[in-house]
């Protein structure tokens, strides 16, 4: 046995300490302070309660009224025309009142409303934090997603998983720090911009992983190089690419480089935590994968987890995915009822597994899952004739999201929307007062994390937003 001083002067020199050393880095029980890609040092402006985040991502409008802000009165009003001024909605038809759909219950010990379009969800009621009373700044698809990962609604700007990778590094050297894995079924609204670095930082891009069939394209050459040969290009490409790079100072130059170092360490990785048959029957079953309604979310679902082990900081996972007929997101214009028992469906059940196996990992306690939508629906039918339609309009004005995990008040709802949910009333949060709350969580103060670009010190929450004080523990 040594005693500390010998333990030190031990480690300060011999390639073994070193390597044991580095080991110990890997497993987190040491750790040396990390630095941005410009040498800068990097550090948490206060104790984080979370280390990683799965920020699932439900494309359309998911109906508030009918899922987690329940409003007795609308049983009332049901059929009823709108009193007061018509509110501006995105087609401009203002139908009549409409109840809602799937039907209300408290759920778990903490009381929550959850209604039963999510049976499983509504079994771990206790562990989400529901903020009722969200508004954004437009109801149009595109601009409503980039709202929603960027804080603005132009294009250009880096989503939030990037702001994450820059902010906080990387906790693994084999894998990306922003993981992204789209639904199977085609990407969202506006492609891979909803992934992009924007001005940050290139190495700060989100990196698809898929959750079936080949996880990223192009990972492994065809055919296999030998060992030798294999070697020798990396080097003498590697040589290559840094005289260039010094030379011409491109930092889109000098992130490829990056990237094709993290790709080559990726192939031995990559293998390894994408092959899901190494989880139990049991497992499998959690997560759904045994039906297949539920097969696809509930292995993005798994692979979420398995990739937050190996050190994966920020990963997006998409509900739904290119606008259009049929509808193949959370869109339910025509028809809620079908629209959203066919999305919720695919989800519900892979998620409450998500849940309850960080939870029983000892895992949730240091993550966050969230859940977000563009916007939410009217608590009206979209309809030009006094006929109660069936399908919903968008609604900017005032919807729901939920949280769980680190940090946060469990079984609990914050803010409220009007007697018909359709716009928040008390407690309202913006999308960037959202950001800053998830920022504050990581250890990150909104306003401080910044990056200098075309003249202007730019941030998530641009020159607002505020942390939401009445979820936190």
């Amino acid at each position: 046995m040594l005693n500390r001083r010998e333990v030190f002067e031990w480690a300060s020199r011999g390639i073994g300490s070193t390597a044991l050393l580095s080991l110990l880095m890997n497993d987190g029980i040491v750790r040396a302070e990390p630095r941005r890609s410009d040498g800068a040092h990097q550090s948490l402006h206060h104790a984080a309660k979370a280390k990683r985040v799965i920020h699932i991502v439900a494309c359309g409008g998911v109906s508030q009224i009918d899922s987690f802000d329940y409003k007795p009165e609308l049983e009332k009003y049901h059929g009823k025309s709108l009193s007061g001024d018509r509110p501006d909605v995105f087609f401009g038809q203002v139908g009549l009142l409409r109840k809602n759909d799937w039907e209300f219950r408290q759920r778990g010990a903490s009381g929550l409303w959850i209604s039963d379009l999510f049976p499983s969800l509504a079994t771990v009621a206790d562990e989400l934090t529901v903020i009722r009373s969200m508004y954004a700044e437009t109801s149009n698809h595109t601009p409503a997603t980039f709202q929603e990962n960027t804080g603005f609604r132009l294009n250009g700007f880096p989503v939030f998983g990037s702001w994450a990778s820059y902010g906080l590094g990387s906790e693994s050297q084999d894998l990306p720090a922003f993981v992204v894995i789209p639904d199977p079924r085609g990407v969202p609204a506006g492609g891979s911009i909803n992934w992009t670095n924007g001005f940050l930082p290139a190495q700060h891009q989100g990196v698809i992983i898929r959750s079936q069939g080949t996880p990223i394209d192009d990972l492994f050459p065809t055919p296999a190089p030998t060992l030798a040969r294999e070697s020798d290009t990396r080097q003498l490409l590697a040589t290559l690419n840094e005289r260039h790079r010094r030379s011409r100072g491109d930092d889109d130059l000098a992130a490829r480089m990056r990237s094709y170092e993290l790709a080559a360490r990726m192939q031995r990785v990559v293998p390894e935590v994408t092959n899901l048959a190494q989880e139990s029957a049991e497992t499998h079953k959690l997560y759904g994968i045994d039906e297949s309604a539920t097969v696809d979310f509930g292995r993005a679902c798994l692979l979420s987890r398995r990739m937050l082990e190996s050190g994966v900081r920020f990963i997006q996972l998409f509900s739904g995915g290119a606008f259009g007929s049929p509808r193949i997101n959370w869109d339910g214009h025509e028809d809620m009822v079908q629209n959203h028992s066919q999305e919720a469906k695919r989800i519900d059940r892979p998620i409450a597994g998500l849940l309850k196996d960080l939870r029983q990992r000892g895992m949730l306690d240091d993550t966050l899952v969230l859940f977000t939508s563009e916007f939410g629906r009217t608590p009206f039918a979209q309809s030009a004739s006094d006929v109660v339609g069936k399908g919903r309009d968008h609604n900017q004005f005032g919807f729901s999201v939920w949280m769980a995990g680190a940090g946060l008040k469990h079984g609990f709802a914050f803010g409220e929307t009007d007697e018909i949910g359709m716009r928040a009333v008390e407690n309202p949060v913006h999308w960037h007062d959202f950001h800053a709350t998830v920022l504050h969580l990581l250890g990150v103060d909104h306003e401080r994390l910044t990056y200098y670009h075309n003249g202007i010190r730019r941030r998530l929450t641009d020159v607002s937003g505020k942390v939401v004080q009445g979820i936190l523990a």
